[in-house]
C-alpha cells in the first residue's frame, strides 16, 4: 500500500516513545511505501487535495532515525491510506485539516476518520457515557464553575481542547485562585473550560488503555512524578506495566462499538480508578510502552485492522 502520514516534524520525535514513528516502522517492515508531510503542507486546489512532502524511510537509530527523498507535491487521492497524526491543540487549524481530508473519502482511507475526529474531540465524546465518567461540567461562566466546586469539593480544571497535561490545575476546595485562573484562561481564549471532580485514585496512576478498531488491546499505567497531580508522560509521568481490570473491559465494551462504527481505528482512553476521563482520538500515544511491557506487536494489529478495512 501507499501510505501518507500527516504529522508534526519528524526530526524531534523520541523514537523510543513516539507512536507515529512506531506505526511508520511497522508499515515499512510490511513493505508499504511511505510519504510524510506536515499539516501546513496540506492544501485544496481546484478539486484536488494535495500535500507537499517527502518519501520517507525510518530506522531505529537515535539521532539518525529517518531519511527523506526530494520534496514533491502529491495528490493524496492516489494513496491507499492517510494517517491523521498531528498533535493537538484542537484548534481551527486542526479542524480545517479534517475538512480537507474528508474529501478523500471513499477512495482513500483516512485514519482515524476525520469527520468523527472533528466531532468527537478528547474531552467531549465521554459526554455520551455519563455513567462512566466522574462528575463533569463544561462552562466558561465562572459562577457555574464555582457552583460545581461548592457541590463536589476538590476539582480538576483544564482547557477543553488542551493536550499533554498543559494547563491542568488541581484546585482544592480551600484554594482561592479559581477566579484568577478563570480570568487568565478567558483572557487569551474564547473556549470553555472543563471541570471534573478530583479523583484521589490518581495517586495509584492514570491508566491509558489502547483500543484497536474498538477492541481493548492492553494498557499501561502512568504514575505522576513526585509532587505532581498530572500523570501525562509529556510532563514527567512514569509508565508502568498493568493488566486490564474488569472495569476497564466493561468500559471498552461500552464504547468500543461506537468507535468501530465511526472509523476510530487507534484510540487511547484514560481511566482513573473506575472512571473514564478522556477518549483520545486525535493522536493517541502509548503503543511503544505497551509493546515493551506486554511483548506484543500493537502496531501490527493496527495495520491488520487497516488492511481489513481496505479490503
Amino acid at each position: 500500500m501507499k501510505i501518507a502520514i500527516q504529522m508534526d516534524p519528524i526530526g524531534p520525535v523520541d523514537i523510543d516513545a513516539d507512536s507515529t514513528f512506531r506505526l511508520a516502522e511497522e508499515a515499512q517492515a510490511r513493505g508499504y511505501e511511505l510519504f510524510y508531510y506536515t499539516p501546513d503542507k496540506l492544501a485544496y486546489n481546484q478539486g484536488r487535495v494535495t500535500a507537499r512532502g517527502w518519501s520517507l524511510q525510518v530506522q531505529r537509530v537515535k539521532g539518525d532515525h529517518f531519511r527523506l527523498g526530494e520534496e514533491t507535491l502529491v495528490d493524496l487521492s492516489e494513496y491507499d491510506v492517510v494517517w491523521l497524526r498531528q498533535d493537538p491543540p484542537f484548534d481551527m487549524f486542526y479542524i480545517t485539516t479534517t475538512h480537507l481530508l474528508d474529501r478523500l473519502s471513499p477512495g482513500t482511507l483516512v485514519v482515524n476518520d476525520p469527520f468523527w475526529v472533528r466531532n468527537y474531540p478528547e474531552k467531549l465524546l465521554i459526554l455520551d457515557f455519563p455513567d462512566l465518567m466522574p462528575p463533569t461540567a463544561i462552562a466558561r461562566d465562572l459562577d457555574t464553575i464555582k457552583s460545581f466546586r461548592a457541590e463536589h469539593g476538590d476539582i480538576i480544571l483544564k482547557p477543553l481542547y488542551g493536550n499533554g497535561g498543559a494547563g491542568v490545575f488541581l484546585l482544592p476546595e480551600s484554594d482561592r485562585n479559581l477566579s484568577s485562573l478563570h480570568e487568565m484562561f478567558t483572557g487569551f481564549s474564547r473556549e470553555p473550560l472543563i471541570v471534573q471532580k478530583y479523583l484521589p485514585e490518581i495517586k495509584d496512576g492514570d491508566k491509558r488503555v489502547i483500543l484497536v478498531d474498538g477492541e481493548a488491546a492492553g494498557a499501561i499505567n502512568r504514575m505522576p512524578a513526585e509532587g505532581e497531580t498530572r500523570s501525562n508522560m509529556h510532563v514527567g509521568g512514569r509508565p508502568e506495566k498493568v493488566d486490564l481490570s474488569e472495569r476497564d473491559l466493561e468500559i471498552c465494551a461500552r464504547i468500543g462499538p461506537l468507535l468501530r462504527e465511526k472509523g476510530q481505528v487507534f484510540v487511547g482512553i484514560d481511566v482513573i480508578g473506575n472512571y473514564l476521563t478522556e477518549i483520545n482520538v486525535t493522536s493517541p500515544t502509548g503503543i511503544q510502552e505497551l509493546e515493551r511491557f506486554d511483548n506484543v506487536n500493537i502496531a501490527a494489529r493496527i495495520w491488520e485492522a487497516i488492511e481489513a478495512k481496505r479490503k
